[in-house]
């Protein structure tokens, strides 16, 4: 049965393009009978409001979605994430990582190879990182791509791949070769969170059973470290279906950072669920 997810952070009011990824996984699951589910991915306690999440849910009403009950809310399972780091940890995959980011930022000048070099800096000496342990210092947890590599074995690794059904930024699909390092030693864990999203949208897209990920093109480049941690962790590997991007009249984007014009906001001008579903191409919901 198909499994399909809407993930949304509630960090601000949904917009089209919003609707527009909800629809696709929504249409997705219901023509195959299958399961859509609805995540809230709040695991960042400063940015992540109550009122949007209830935004969420009244949005997805009004466009006529339905999905699973109870939702999965991520802050209220922090202890899960955490124990797959202590799992990584344990087989020596992660290092403690007290660079601040303006520090990795700085470095990519110096890198001889670029910023993708810059982004996989490495453990600290020992002695550095005791002294810095001592002092209560702050730090990330980052997964080493090295350590990765040398747990997984050189067939393994090269053989990485997984199946876009959709397409890339630049039109990539079918069966894709795995590139983790393009995302360098990721950071898993953070001070102010506990979990990263890496670690935990792919947590949860295995415990949900979530064999279809249906999401925009924006995040075509998580696939990669993506695939890794389920791998390193061995929990099945979806099918991934990346979406064009939906833009304004300016040509860019839709974003909550750009205050791009809400659900809300259309809901208040007029605009029934029924208009903007034909207007995003879906004539009809149920």
């Amino acid at each position: 049965m198909l499994a399909t997810r809407f993930a949304p952070s509630p960090t601000g009011r949904l917009h089209k393009g919003h609707a527009f990824s909800a629809l696709t996984a929504w249409t997705a699951a219901k023509a195959a009978g299958g399961r859509f589910v609805l995540r809230i991915e709040d695991i960042d306690p400063t940015r992540c409001k109550p009122e949007y999440e209830a935004a969420i849910l009244e949005d997805l009403a009004w466009l006529g979605l339905d999905w699973e009950t109870p939702v999965r809310r991520q802050s209220d399972h922090l202890a899960s994430y955490a124990a797959v780091i202590d799992d990584l940890n344990g087989r020596d995959l992660l290092y403690r990582c007290f660079r601040t980011r303006k520090e990795i930022l700085d470095g990519i000048g110096d890198a001889p190879h670029g910023a993708m070099e810059a982004v996989r800096p490495g453990p600290h000496p020992a002695l550095e990182e005791a002294r810095l342990l001592a002092e209560e210092r702050p730090f990330a947890w980052r997964l080493s791509l090295d350590r990765a590599r040398d747990a997984l074995g050189e067939t393994l690794w090269n053989g990485l791949s997984f199946v876009e059904e959709g397409a890339g930024p630049g039109g990539e699909t079918g069966v894709l070769p795995v590139r983790p390092e393009a995302a360098g030693d990721v950071v898993l864990a953070r001070k102010d969170t506990g979990v990263a999203y890496h670690l935990a949208v792919t947590h949860d897209d295995a415990l949900q059973g979530i064999d279809q990920v249906i999401r925009g093109q924006d995040l075509f480049e998580a696939t990669h470290v993506q695939r890794l941690i389920q791998t390193l962790m061995g929990w099945p590997a979806p099918a991934y279906r990346h979406h064009r991007l939906l833009t304004g009249p300016d040509g860019r984007r839709y974003a909550k950072r750009d205050r791009s014009v809400t659900l809300a906001e259309l809901r208040a001008g007029g605009l029934s669920a029924q208009a903007l579903r034909a207007e995003l191409g879906f004539s009809s919901v149920g």
